[in-house]
């Protein structure tokens, strides 16, 4: 082969190598501008409440604990109390009937004479006994989405909502995403994880546009989210497409309203 054919080729790999490098510059650049691709945990065009925009944080960085090391608000919302309105009184009424299905509970471990829910109840709290935290969540979180199949209250009761204790659902074993979450706060009650670490979120969904509860419950410093629509745990940073609304808990009922956190870590 002659130098001047050499030289040719040698300018042709080169000259191909950089079209390729191009090509996928370009590709990379399209894909960043796609519609589908990830948006923030809120869409400030859907709601009031501010966006809580993870962004911004490097990679590796630790939302789940403040700047003084104390754990993250759930989403990094801040949160007011609702006193009035249907969704306080129907966690009243469910908190009441958690209370007695779980002294049912203590008073059936002492007489070891239990109903057939207080024992499927203690069973579910049992489960991953000895495991880490994040483990025993996990397995529990499993076990109560394997526990009972997802009906809707239109279906099941002939009402467009209705809230179950835990002893009910686990008697019917149907229930719908509130059923799941209260289910699962109990389950981890018993467990001995504390209420502090419990929460009930209602959120809306993006897509299909419709109103949905899941449970959130703090291990490590880090707030899990427990949705009976997958057996995988996420990080409340890592949920997209949703508008957390309230959260309910031992405290009763509060709107998340603002992610402040975050503008004073700003600031």
């Amino acid at each position: 082969m002659s130098t001047a054919s050499k030289k040719r080729g040698l300018g042709n790999r080169i000259f191909g190598r950089w079209k390729i490098i191009v090509t996928l510059g370009v590709l990379c650049a399209a894909a960043l501008h796609m519609p589908g691709w990830p948006r923030p945990l809120i869409d400030p065009a859907l709601s009031n409440v501010l966006t809580a925009d993870y962004v911004g944080a490097t990679a590796g960085e630790n939302l789940s604990t403040t700047p003084g090391g104390k754990p993250a608000e759930l989403f990094g919302l801040d949160t007011e109390p609702v006193f009035g309105g249907a969704l306080p009184e129907k966690w009243r009424r469910v908190e009441a009937r958690i209370t007695r299905d779980r002294e049912a509970i203590a008073q059936c471990r002492v007489s070891h004479s239990c109903s057939a829910p207080a024992q499927k109840l203690i069973d579910l709290s049992l489960e991953g006994a000895g495991r880490s935290s994040r483990a025993r969540v996990g397995l529990i979180n499993r076990a109560v989405d394997l526990a009972i199949r997802p009906v809707s209250d239109e279906k099941q009761w002939g009402v467009p909502d209705r809230w179950s204790d835990p002893f009910e659902t686990l008697i019917s074993e149907r229930g719908d995403c509130e059923d799941y979450a209260i289910l699962k706060y109990t389950a981890l009650l018993e467990a001995g994880f504390p209420k502090e670490a419990l929460k009930i979120v209602v959120w809306k969904n993006r897509w299909p546009e419709e109103d949905h509860a899941v449970l959130a419950v703090r291990v490590d410093n880090q707030w899990l989210i427990l949705d009976n629509v997958t057996l995988a745990l996420v990080r409340d940073t890592d949920v997209r497409r949703v508008i957390p609304e309230f959260v309910l808990d031992g405290q009763g009922v509060r709107r998340l309203i603002s992610n402040s956190w975050l503008r004073k870590l700003s600031s």
